[in-house]
């Protein structure tokens, strides 16, 4: 009976000793450093400070996903990827959303991806030159998607207006306008390609296609 008596007991003391062991082990991968790479327009501080619940976990075990849905909400964040790097630091490769415009909204104002995602707007210095959309999301993807279609050079327009007649007016950089008509645009627009670079229409300011069929110069 005492044989058994000691012989659990030390099976107990090894036991516990190699589960203090393990324990040890483990709590060396513990994070302790987040490293932010390739980040140029979210601040590094700002990742993160949205990381803080994510130190101290263990870097063997650690969830993704609880990741993702704190860098989910950084809407400048195209996608991601992760490194662990033994014993204690995590390592996260940021691809941001490139801004192509402002978009305004009755009083809301969000930037816009090239992809057209809203991006919480950000009254930085580096987006003061994008071009600024007056208008509805939804309604500015068709119209973005036709412009591309038709390779019209996005990079001359400083405005896009839309009416509540459901039309659009651009606006140059060079500052002309151009005034669509709420139905077939496209052939519009083709037209003013075809105009734009001719010296006889370098001095209008204004093509109005809104009256089918014709084209008013000013």
């Amino acid at each position: 009976m005492k044989k058994r008596s000691i012989i659990a007991f030390i099976l107990f003391i090894l036991l516990t000793t190699i589960t203090s062991k393990q324990e040890i082990i483990i709590s060396k991968f513990n994070i302790k450093e987040i490293i932010i790479e390739n980040n140029l327009l979210l601040e590094t501080e700002d990742i993160i400070e949205s990381l803080k619940p994510i130190y101290n976990k263990n870097l063997v075990n650690l969830n993704y996903r609880e990741i993702e849905d704190k860098l989910s909400k950084k809407t400048f964040i195209e996608s991601f990827n992760i490194k662990k790097k033994y014993p204690s630091t995590l390592k996260i490769n940021i691809v941001e959303k490139k801004p192509i415009a402002i978009l305004q909204n009755k009083k809301k104002k969000y930037l816009l991806s090239e992809k057209l995602d809203l991006i919480e707007f950000n009254n930085s210095k580096k987006y003061r030159k994008l071009p600024l959309v007056l208008g509805e999301e939804k309604k500015f993807k068709i119209f973005y998607n036709n412009l591309n279609e038709i390779n019209f050079p996005l990079e001359i327009i400083n405005k896009y207006t839309l009416y509540e007649s459901n039309r659009w007016d651009i606006e140059t950089i060079n500052q002309k306008v151009i005034k669509l008509p709420t139905n077939n645009y496209v052939k519009s627009l083709k037209n003013y390609l075809n105009l734009r670079t001719k010296k006889n229409f370098e001095n209008y300011k204004v093509f109005d296609y809104r009256i089918e069929n014709q084209l008013i110069l000013k």
